[in-house]
């Protein structure tokens, strides 16, 4: 059984990859829905914003039934809700439809695999948790070098409505049978460490998890981190064409931004695991402030594939992290519900920044505002990661 925890790794990463990048190859329907609906960017960019608003309040749902019911009928749910989001997104007649369509089910369903299957790799690993997560976490990496490129090539060759529709039918496709292979761990996989280390557990309540120092620094060093890559992630491409450059090239910084958060990942997973994930977690938020800030200084393809790598790693490489400080602090049985909470308050910061950006271009035909307004947030996310208590598990009064 031991063996099989790795094919939990896989579905979980095959999970995220699917539903995280058909979630933001908005950013690559964004122009071409513009110019053929009239839509302003604000409106369809808020599709985004409800998104993320959505998938925070669901994840804690889904989060806190995967511990109560198991991890499979919740990502099962989720690979029907969201193939039927995007189908609806993709036949909407109005703006207020596809805000509803793509924002509210698309939402709904992709916080069904984020803290469900995050609990779950950490409930089948002792040792190497760090990489095991960030391999699961890999996914959200991979998905801006596999959704969002087929998206763009769809586009040029389709209207934007049949394009969503058939990555409404490969989400069935792929995540339908990938959940089918997700179980829960065995209660030996727990290991003789947990015993004693989540001695008292089983009596805490959640609502003391929640209001504990661990979780508030957790939990808002989470939401600023998520509020100031939002921005840039989902409007890079856009800023991008806006200096010039075409739209392919467009969207290949979006995946050399993804290929480059998914080595992050695994660097930083493997570092977490030797250095402690708070110092490597610190390192990571303040390398993602500084690549953000440069972004203003950018205009020409090559820097843009260069400072793309520097952001895809710190920002990829940290996500995981949260993660694993989760788990060391609250132990396995209500990992779901603690990190789908934590993963509630990201999705607010998450939220801010596409609706922030599509504002600030409206408003000032620029986006110069929106990245020095981001690095500032990501400066205040290393500040408050300073703070994290040491990581020994919180125990029941």
């Amino acid at each position: 059984m031991s063996s099989y925890r790795w094919v939990i790794v896989a579905a979980g990463a095959v999970m995220t990859c699917v539903a995280i990048g058909s979630m933001f190859s908005l950013a690559v329907f964004l122009e071409p829905m513009s110019t053929a609906t009239g839509w302003g960017r604000t409106g369809i960019s808020s599709a985004m914003t409800i998104d993320f608003l959505v998938m925070g309040v669901a994840g804690f749902g889904w989060g806190a039934a995967s511990d109560r019911f198991g991890p499979r009928i919740v990502v099962l749910c989720g690979a029907v809700l969201l193939g039927a989001g995007l189908m609806i997104a993709s036949r909407a007649p109005t703006l207020l439809a596809f805000q509803l369509g793509y924002g509210v089910l698309v939402g709904l369903a992709a916080g069904a695999f984020i803290a469900p299957m995050m609990a779950a790799v950490t409930a089948w690993f002792d040792q190497g948790r760090a990489l095991a997560v960030a391999l699961v976490s890999a996914g959200m990496g991979v998905a801006p070098m596999t959704v969002s490129p087929f998206a763009g090539w769809l586009i040029t060759h389709y209207d934007w409505r049949t394009t969503m529709a058939v990555i409404a039918v490969g989400t069935w496709a792929l995540l339908i049978p990938a959940a089918l292979l997700v179980r829960s761990a065995p209660v030996p996989a727990a290991g003789p460490g947990d015993a004693g280390a989540g001695e008292g557990e089983p009596d805490m309540p959640l609502a003391k998890a929640l209001t504990s120092p661990q979780f508030l620094v957790l939990g808002f060093t989470f939401m600023l981190c998520c509020a100031a890559h939002s921005g840039p992630i989902f409007h890079t491409m856009s800023y991008a064409m806006f200096c010039g450059i075409p739209t392919m090239a467009a969207v290949s910084i979006y995946s050399v931004e993804g290929l480059a958060g998914l080595g992050g990942r695994l660097l930083l997973g493997v570092l977490g695991d030797r250095y402690g994930a708070k110092r490597v977690l610190v390192t990571g938020l303040l390398v993602q402030a500084v690549a953000i800030a440069a972004y203003v200084f950018v205009n020409q393809l090559g820097a843009f594939y260069l400072l793309s790598v520097v952001f895809g790693t710190a920002y990829g490489g940290v996500m995981p992290l949260y993660a694993v400080l989760a788990r060391d602090y609250f132990g396995p049985r209500i990992m779901g519900a603690v990190f789908g909470a934590a993963a509630m308050l990201s999705s607010l910061g998450m939220a801010i920044g596409p609706l922030a950006g599509g504002w600030i271009f409206d408003a000032f035909n620029a986006y110069r505002w929106l990245y020095v307004g981001s690095a500032l947030v990501a400066l205040a996310a290393v500040v408050l990661a300073l703070a994290f208590p040491p990581p020994r598990r919180v125990q029941a009064a």
